[in-house]
């Protein structure tokens, strides 16, 4: 489109942010990660006020005059713009309904390491976020990764991405997700994985497209830490095998 975005969000996570850091290096468009710059976080907690429709908290988009928040509806907007959505309403509406459903998944990943309340730290909340943690591997991973396999799987379907043989925005997204749980949570995934091969092929397709890879290999991806919303603490994981 020609136009430079503005992505606020925090300068030293990857978050929910990471979604759409990936979809703008996909589509292959200059943006400028604000937080990340001298004065940056100024700027954000400045515009978080100041603008007509405000975000609630980052992630947010400023795209021209118009400001977009909440993940999933930045990459409707993005995805429409860069040819990462289908053209049809009907097919826009189906990928927003998925990128909804890995935003549910995304909630309750966080819940993992934080159960009982956002202001609290994980080490008070240690005890509830081991019950929490063995809950969310034994019985949510494969309720969710069971529905997008099947999205992968069926008769009908045709390609190796959800939406079929082009990639989209739920995708990069789907990529995301697997990331952040085999970072979070190693041996689990280690386990759980090959029971869905769908969704590891859609992953390895993702992980070599061009502008992907070469994002991946760059220092603008910020690595995994145990500030985000993947958390690596080992008393959460399953035993190694």
């Amino acid at each position: 489109m020609g136009m430079e975005y503005q992505l606020f969000y925090w300068p030293s996570i990857q978050g929910r942010g990471e979604f759409v850091r990936l979809a703008l290096e996909e589509a292959g468009v200059a943006y400028l990660d604000v937080a990340r710059t001298k004065g940056g976080m100024e700027n954000m907690l400045a515009a978080l006020k100041a603008d007509a429709h405000p975000s609630l908290a980052p992630p947010f988009l400023k795209a021209g005059d118009e400001t977009i928040g909440q993940t999933a509806n930045i990459l409707l907007f993005l995805g429409a713009r860069h040819g990462l959505a289908p053209r049809r309403a009907q097919g826009r509406l189906w990928a927003h309904q998925l990128q909804l459903t890995i935003a549910d998944l995304v909630s309750e990943v966080h819940d993992t390491h934080h159960p009982v309340g956002i202001a609290l730290y994980y080490e008070d909340q240690k005890k509830e976020a081991k019950r929490r943690a063995e809950e969310f591997i034994a019985s949510r991973v494969p309720k969710f990764f069971g529905y997008f396999e099947r999205m992968l799987t069926r008769p009908e379907h045709r390609g190796v991405y959800l939406l079929g043989a082009r990639l989209s925005y739920v995708d990069l997204s789907m990529f995301q997700m697997i990331e952040g749980l085999r970072y979070a949570f190693p041996n689990a995934m280690a386990r759980l994985e090959p029971g869905y091969p769908g969704l590891h092929k859609l992953h390895a397709h993702v992980a070599a497209r061009a502008n992907i890879a070469r994002y991946l290999a760059s220092p603008r991806r910020i690595p995994f830490n145990e500030e985000g919303i993947f958390r690596h603490y080992p008393e959460l994981d399953e035993p190694a095998a």
